[in-house]
C-alpha cells in the first residue's frame, strides 16, 4: 500500500509550519536571499535507505525550483559514508526543509534497516516477518511502506479493514465461538477473520469457529509446533509476542506463516544520516 500523495503533501506542510511557521529567522538573517548550493545527503551508517520520494516532496514544498537528485535507488543497502542524494538550488531554501525531510528519512530507513535484519534472519523458511499498529500516530502510512522497503510485509492498515479478535474481544462476546460468528454476521464476505489463541485448546476452538487466520500469542517453540500440525494449512498461522532478532530464526522454523514483530516500528532507532552544504555564490 502507498501512501496517498495528496493527504501527505497536507501533512508536509502541517510539518512544515511547525518547525518553519513563519520564517526561518536563523537562515533568514545570515544567508543572502541569492546565495545558491548544493545539499549533500549522505549516510553515517550501514544500513537500508527508506524514504527518498518523502525527501524530494518535502523539499518541493518548500521550494519548487530546487532540484532533488536521488544517487542510489529506494530500498538500496548503503556504507558509511556513501551519498544517498543532493538537493541543488536556493540555499535558503536547502536549509528551511534540511530538518523535516531528515527526521523523515531517518525514521524510515531505520524501520527499514531493521526490517531487513529480521527478514534475513528467516530466510530459507516460509515465514514472512510482518508488521503490526504499534506505529507513531500519523505516520503509519509511510513505516508500514518503510516496512516493505525493507522486505517485509504488512499486518491490517488500521482497525477497519480486518477482524482481529484478541482476548478482551473474547471476554465481551462471551467465547470465540461467539465472537467469530457475531463478526461473520456483519462483516462483508471480502473481510477475514483472525483469532488471537493463547492455548492449544484456544487454537481447537479458534480452527473449530472458522477463523482464517490463528495468531499464536506468546507460545512456547514446542507449542508452535503442535499448532501448526494440528491446524494443518486449514488456517494461517501467526506467531506473535517475544519475537527477536535472536528468537525469530527459531520460530519461523516451527512452520508458522507470519511472523509479527512491533519492534519493527515502535522503538526502532533512527538511521543517522547528515546533510552537507557546498555554496557557489552568484
Amino acid at each position: 500500500m502507498m501512501w496517498n500523495k495528496r493527504e501527505l503533501q497536507r501533512k508536509i506542510e502541517e510539518w512544515l509550519q511547525e518547525d518553519v511557521g513563519f520564517g526561518d529567522v536563523t537562515t533568514m538573517s545570515t544567508i543572502p536571499e541569492s546565495e545558491q548550493g548544493v545539499g549533500i545527503l549522505y549516510a553515517k551508517e550501514a544500513g537500508i535507505v527508506a524514504g527518498l520520494p518523502i525527501a524530494e516532496q518535502v523539499f518541493s514544498t518548500v521550494d519548487s525550483t530546487l532540484v532533488f537528485e536521488a544517487k542510489v535507488e529506494e530500498g538500496a543497502q548503503v556504507e558509511v559514508g556513501q551519498q544517498i542524494a543532493q538537493v541543488s538550488g536556493s540555499v535558503r531554501s536547502i536549509l528551511s526543509g534540511e530538518r523535516l525531510a531528515l527526521n523523515l528519512m531517518q525514521r524510515l530507513s531505520g524501520i527499514a534497516t531493521k526490517t531487513s535484519e529480521y527478514a534475513t534472519a528467516v530466510a530459507g523458511t516460509k515465514a514472512r516477518v510482518v508488521d503490526t499498529r504499534k506505529t507513531t500516530p500519523g505516520l503509519r502510512a509511510l513505516e508500514k511502506y518503510a516496512v516493505r522497503v525493507g522486505g517485509g510485509y504488512n499486518h491490517r492498515f488500521a482497525l477497519y479493514d480486518a477482524v482481529m479478535i484478541k482476548d478482551n474481544h473474547i471476554k465481551g462476546a462471551g467465547g470465540i465461538a461467539q465472537a467469530v460468528a457475531a463478526a461473520r454476521a456483519v462483516i462483508p464476505h471480502t473481510m477475514t477473520v483472525e483469532v488471537e489463541a493463547e492455548s492449544f485448546e484456544q487454537v481447537q476452538e479458534a480452527l473449530a469457529a472458522g477463523a482464517d487466520t490463528i495468531m499464536l500469542d506468546n507460545m512456547s517453540l514446542d507449542q508452535m509446533v503442535e499448532a501448526v500440525q494440528y491446524i494443518n494449512g486449514r488456517a494461517i498461522v501467526e506467531a506473535s509476542g517475544g519475537v527477536s532478532l535472536e528468537t525469530i530464526g527459531d520460530i519461523a522454523k516451527t512452520g508458522v506463516d507470519i511472523i509479527s514483530v512491533g519492534a519493527l516500528t515502535h522503538s526502532v532507532k533512527a538511521f543517522d544520516i547528515s546533510l552537507d552544504l557546498n555554496t557557489r555564490k552568484r
